[in-house]
């Protein structure tokens, strides 16, 4: 069985598969939630009430990847280049969790939409 979820922010509605780890099972059992958005380069990021331990932390991420940063207890969203970039690819801040990937990759672009400040909101 699939776990999905969706994100929700304004006018825009995205959904995303979750792996099998255990931090994504964690995450489905804390929704729905509600949260702030914060932008960083190509990198939406929210807190989010998940107490979680790195599982095979990457810096290094594919665009459509979502995941959960345990320093910070936020979930993050990456869609392009963030400022520790080197490259056309997302790096995190440090290591990340990866949770899942976006359903669609036509849908990328609407996460550009996104702005920072907006209330998001996480539902299954």
């Amino acid at each position: 069985m699939e776990n999905i979820i969706f994100v929700c922010c304004g006018g825009v509605k995205i959904r995303f598969r979750l792996n099998r780890s255990g931090t994504a099972l964690q995450l489905l059992s804390i929704l729905p939630l509600q949260a702030k958005v914060q932008r960083w380069g190509g990198e939406i990021y929210f807190p989010i009430p998940l107490d979680a331990r790195l599982e095979q932390g990457k810096e290094l991420l594919e665009v459509g990847d979502i995941a959960f940063w345990p320093p910070g207890q936020a979930l993050c969203i990456f869609f392009g280049p963030t400022p520790a970039s080197t490259d056309h690819r997302p790096r995190a801040a440090g290591p990340v969790t990866v949770v899942g990937h976006i359903a669609r990759q036509k849908d990328i672009g609407q996460l550009r939409k996104i702005k920072q400040g907006q209330a998001i909101s996480l539902i299954t």
